[in-house]
């Protein structure tokens, strides 16, 4: 019995091995049919008020999920023009969640912009995808026009390149989404900002964190120096504001940031806890960063990219089904969201990011050794239990 048993450990052993091999070597088709499945599943858990269990996780839960699934469909429909039509009807009913009651409830309609650069800034963003996909009407550009006048008056007037997201707290990541959803007005529908969005360029370069030479973390009420939670969606949205100051950001990033299983949420060398952003850190890796980090490298043509979403399809248990896929058992919908954001990363307007170079196959071994292992020890169980066995049994 016990025989029986071990073959058949090694078996399932073998063939998981067998499974998590393919995913690390085998050559990856296009993400868009996983990520559409992926949003097929999301759709159905916000609908079921996933959006608002996320909100009792996090202060910006039922925004982001909403935000994310919207920005996702977003990049399926530039990847994929057949999907066009479906992207945009499916980023139109994310953005409509954004500028709900719900949508708003935690933000202040006092600051300028309205909500907030954070609520500003992502809704703007999203609208400005909404253009790209070229089936906007006339009324959406409007409204377009008329809140990035909003958030480049707001940027214009201000005293600081960082505008507050709540009162009296502000993020330099807030302001960089903002600033990218301006140069994308830019280029899809007229240059009108161009001169704001040089300006704060300008500006954020003299407000570096001292210590890293990257935007910091956080400016209000204190400065916090760079975390790789900020540091990673900085990254993905800087390449469409200024790309050369964007490639020497991200390759400081790198650098200080990525480490051999992740990505770092301090810089290497400073200890830190993890927080509400951040998540649980294990060795000093935040999974949240290393997920986002995965479409700031798509993004900036890094391999790095590849490595980080085979890593996730290897430890992140997905399931694929004929219609929806999801990872963590589905667990953790906003997870997804942030997967599926970066999985099928892309700038709204064009990059002229070349390629980075550099990144070798061998990052692959440790994880063959670790997934082998099992199998190898099972069957050799096998092969030295059989004999001893037989010897009693004569």
């Amino acid at each position: 019995m016990l025989r029986k048993l071990l073959i058949g450990l090694a078996v399932i052993a073998t063939l998981v091995a067998g499974v998590g091999t393919a995913r690390l070597v085998l050559p990856r088709t296009d993400p868009t049919g996983g990520v559409v499945k992926q949003l097929a599943f999301l759709r159905a858990e916000i609908e079921g008020g996933a959006d608002h269990a996320a909100q009792q996780q996090f202060p910006e839960g039922y925004f982001f999920l909403n935000a994310l699934y919207g920005l996702t469909w977003v990049q399926v429909g530039l990847a994929d023009p057949a999907q066009s039509v479906d992207a945009t009807t499916e980023a139109r009913w994310a953005l409509d969640r954004l500028e709900s009651p719900n949508g708003t409830a935690v933000f202040d309609a006092s600051l300028r912009p309205k909500y907030g650069v954070f609520h500003a800034g992502w809704t703007n963003y999203l609208r400005g995808g909404l253009i790209a996909l070229k089936h906007a009407d006339a009324a959406e550009i409007d409204e377009f026009t008329r809140a990035s006048v909003e958030l480049a008056t707001a940027f214009r007037t201000a005293k600081t390149p960082f505008l507050p997201a709540y009162p009296g707290q502000a993020w330099p990541v807030d302001s960089t989404v903002a600033i990218a959803s301006l140069r994308a007005y830019d280029a899809l529908v007229a240059p009108r900002f161009g001169s704001t969005t040089d300006r704060w360029v300008a500006a954020v370069k003299t407000e570096l964190d001292p210590a890293t030479g990257l935007l910091p973390h956080q400016v209000e009420p204190e400065t916090v120096g760079a975390r790789a939670t900020s540091q990673s969606m900085i990254q993905r949205f800087l390449v469409e504001i200024d790309p050369a100051f964007a490639r020497a950001q991200y390759e400081i990033f790198r650098d200080k940031f990525v480490a051999g299983l992740g990505v770092r949420e301090y810089p290497k060398g400073v200890a830190g806890p993890g927080d509400v952003d951040s998540g649980p850190l294990i060795l000093g890796i935040s999974l949240s960063a290393t997920v986002v980090t995965m479409g700031a490298a798509r993004v900036a043509h890094d391999p790095f990219a590849d490595r980080l979403a085979r890593e996730g399809d290897l430890l992140g248990v997905p399931i694929s089904g004929p219609t929806t896929k999801r990872y963590a058992l589905g667990q953790v919908p906003i997870g997804d969201a942030f997967l599926a954001w970066s999985l099928s990363a892309r700038p709204l307007v064009g990059s002229d990011q070349p390629e980075l170079r550099g990144n070798s196959g061998w990052w692959r071994v440790p994880w063959l050794l670790l997934i082998w292992l099992p199998a190898l020890i099972l069957w050799l169980a096998v092969r030295f239990r059989g004999p001893r066995g037989s010897r009693r049994a004569r």
